[in-house]
């Protein structure tokens, strides 16, 4: 399968991440990728970048790293009607925003309201990823997870960083497949993304890609095989 782009990834300016801008292009370039997002995570994330790190992206100059980037967000959900951290600032500034559900940003939910939180998030027209929707401490209805997908035209991540042995969120593997198959049964497409905080791991989604590969997962509806389908989501 064709991996052409990863679009979540975190640098030193999350806070809890260890590199930087120029070594997660260049580890990611160096790993066959045409198109690079960086997502760091939104103010509400304990020790991250404020407002301002948003608001000066004009600087950074994509052609001067020879791969086509993206600037933007990874939004915390903060409650159960979807409302997220991002403010009227980092809207006007960022190409598109990752939503997810953090347990340092709210606390864990019934599965009811945890399903209400995240679709309400697809509402948000910026929002076009839903980040790491296998995380076991935040189940979900995944039949009406997927379906809100297709009709809000929004992204289900495949996340890498779920699936590494020994990672933070235990069992994502099997909610992830199950999540998949709803996905393949329904024609619903989902991305790859490697949730990178180290260049180490820039476009890394070996752990996906196994998982897609397992199931027999249609590569038309992945949209890290096509720029033109990934981009037909912004």
């Amino acid at each position: 399968m064709k991996d052409l782009l990863d679009v979540h990834m975190h640098t030193i300016a999350s806070g809890h991440a260890y590199s930087s801008l120029r070594e997660m292009i260049t580890a990611g370039k160096a790993r066959g990728l045409q198109l690079m997002g960086i997502s760091e995570h939104a103010p509400l994330m304990p020790g991250t970048c404020s407002d301002i790190y948003f608001c000066n992206f004009q600087i950074i100059r994509p052609e001067a790293f020879g791969i086509q980037l993206l600037m933007g967000a990874e939004l915390n959900i903060r409650d159960f009607t979807g409302k997220t951290d991002i403010t009227p600032r980092i809207r006007s500034h960022i190409d598109y925003a990752i939503a997810s559900l953090h347990d340092v940003c709210i606390d864990p939910g019934t599965q009811e309201q945890n399903t209400a939180a995240v679709i309400g998030a697809m509402r948000d027209p910026l929002v076009k990823i839903i980040g790491h929707p296998d995380n076991s401490f935040f189940p979900l209805d995944y039949e009406a997870v997927v379906q809100a997908a297709r009709e809000n035209h929004v992204l289900l991540e495949v996340n890498n960083s779920s699936y590494r042995p020994g990672g933070s969120r235990p069992n994502s593997r099997a909610i992830g497949r199950r999540m998949l198959e709803l996905c393949k049964a329904q024609g619903v497409s989902v991305i790859m993304g490697s949730d990178a905080h180290i260049d180490l791991d820039a476009g890394n989604h070996e752990y996906s890609l196994s998982l897609l590969q397992e199931i027999d997962f249609p590569e038309e509806l992945v949209v890290n095989t096509s720029l033109e389908a990934f981009r037909s989501f912004l």
